[in-house]
C-alpha cells in the first residue's frame, strides 16, 4: 500500500483516521459531527464546513454503527447508505473538501492484505471471527488507493486516505 506524507487528506478526499494527533490536526472536538448528523446533512449540505478553515467535515460513530450490525447487514449498509453519503458529499463540494471519519480503534480493526491491498474491517463481538470487505464496498478495491496517512517520516500510519470514491 502506498504511503502519503502530505496534508492533502486534510483538505480533499475521504479519510479514515485513528490517530489522536491526526484528529487534532483537522478539528476541535466541538466540530466533530455524529454519523447521524452526517446522514442528515446529506439532504442539504452546508455551505461552510465546521473544521480546518471550512475545508473539512469530521465524523465520529462509524465504528459503533458497524459494530451494532451483523456483518451481512453492515456490508449492505456500508455499500448502500454510507457510500451514497460519501458520493453525495464529494458531489456537493466538487471534490474540494475533505470528509474524515474518526475511528479511534481503526488501527486494530482495519486489516490490509499485503498481496492484494484489500482492506477489511474486523467485526466486534459476537462476530469477532468475521470481517467486512470494507475496501470493496466503499472504494471498489481501486488499486491506486487507499494510501496510508503518515504524519511524519518514520511514523506509524495514522489512517487511510482515498482521493475520490467512484
Amino acid at each position: 500500500m502506498k504511503r502519503l506524507l502530505d496534508s492533502v487528506w486534510q483538505r480533499r478526499g475521504v479519510s479514515w483516521i485513528w490517530d489522536d494527533e491526526a484528529l487534532y490536526t483537522v478539528a476541535r472536538p466541538s466540530e466533530v459531527l455524529s454519523l447521524r448528523e452526517l446522514l442528515q446533512a446529506g439532504k442539504n449540505w452546508p455551505d461552510d464546513l465546521p473544521s480546518n478553515d471550512g475545508n473539512t467535515l469530521v465524523v465520529a460513530g462509524l465504528d459503533a454503527c458497524i459494530d451494532l450490525l451483523s456483518p451481512t447487514d453492515a456490508e449492505t449498509w456500508l455499500g448502500d447508505d454510507l457510500k451514497a453519503a460519501v458520493l453525495s458529499f464529494q458531489d456537493a463540494y466538487s471534490g474540494e473538501a475533505a470528509l474524515v471519519f474518526w475511528l479511534p480503534s481503526g488501527q486494530r480493526r482495519f486489516h490490509t492484505d499485503m498481496a492484494t491491498d484489500a482492506v477489511r474491517w474486523r467485526c466486534a463481538a459476537p462476530h469477532s471471527d468475521q470481517q467486512v470487505e470494507f475496501g470493496r464496498l466503499i472504494w471498489g478495491e481501486a488499486r491506486d488507493y487507499p494510501q496510508e496517512i503518515i504524519l511524519a517520516d518514520g511514523a506509524k500510519p495514522s489512517g487511510l486516505f482515498h482521493l475520490r470514491i467512484t
